[in-house]
Parts: C-alpha cells; structure tokens; sequence
C-alpha cells in the first residue's frame, strides 16, 4: 500500500511495542490501514509463531488483535476530531480489556488478515470489533476496549 499505516505515525520514542512497533528489532512490526470504514492489517506468520504443527499459537492472535485493535483506535480518534493523524497532541491507546473467541485454527501457512470496526467512540475509550480471517475462513474473533492516554504523547 502507498499510505502510511497508523503505526508509521507514532514518535519514536513510542514505536517500541512488540507487536505494532516498527523500531522493535524483534517485534512483530504489524501494519494498519483504513479501507473504508474498516481498519485491515494482512500480517503472515512464521514457523517461530507454531501452537501444534500447521497452525498459528493462540498468543500470537490475541497480540496481533490487540495491536491493530489499538492502532485502529488511535485512527479513529484522529477520525472523530477531524485531525489528522500525526498531528500534535499525538493520539495513543491502552488495552484495557481484550476479549478473543478462537472459532477454528489458523493456518500457519497463509497470511492473516484482520478487520476492524469502530463500536464505539465515548469519552477517552473505543470499542473495536475484530475479525481474523485465513485462507477466506473466519478463525477468530476479538475486542478490544482502548482507553486514550490521559497526557498528550510526544509534544
């Protein structure tokens, strides 16, 4: 894609997150876009991310949920007050709850892909819906209740 995803926007002192942060040298570095009114993040697994042999760990889900999740937040904020991302005061979310329902398992072979949608916008939290998807199956499903950080970040 040709436009930036949400967490190219984060300061660098902020892009560390295993799961979103691209200056983690061993993060996951998940991408985030909007397409439309969804968020969508592709991200493929490697071997290194096994449960049982031919399919993804449980804990490698819920992470890339809660980050695109998260990530999908701070978008919408920026969205809501007609800002945009980037700008200052910086715009960052917390998990405060995170709820994943494993509905089958995830092929390893195949990339992911993840689409959210924005429940709910009130006060200093989203709701996002999630849903995880691998070689055209639904395998699981999340949300995520973010809660915006009380400081601006980085400015």
């Amino acid at each position: 894609m040709s436009e930036k995803a949400f967490q190219d926007y984060y300061t660098e002192e902020h892009s560390l997150c295993y799961g979103c942060g691209r200056l983690n040298p061993h993060g996951l570095k998940i991408k985030s876009y909007w397409e439309g009114e969804e968020s969508v993040c592709r991200f493929s697994p490697g071997p290194e991310h096994t449960a049982v042999p031919g399919y993804v760990y449980g804990g490698l889900i819920a992470s890339v949920i809660d980050c695109h999740s998260t990530g999908t937040a701070a978008a919408a904020a920026y969205r809501d007050e007609g800002r945009p991302m980037g700008s200052k005061p910086e715009i960052r979310y917390v998990t405060a709850s995170l709820h994943v329902d494993f509905l089958r398992p995830t092929p390893i072979d195949a990339p992911m892909e993840l689409r959210g949608t924005v429940k709910e916008i009130k006060g200093r939290k989203v709701v996002v819906g999630i849903t995880l998807s691998s070689k055209g199956q639904v395998c699981a499903r999340g949300e995520v209740v973010a809660v915006r950080l009380n400081q601006p970040l980085g400015g």
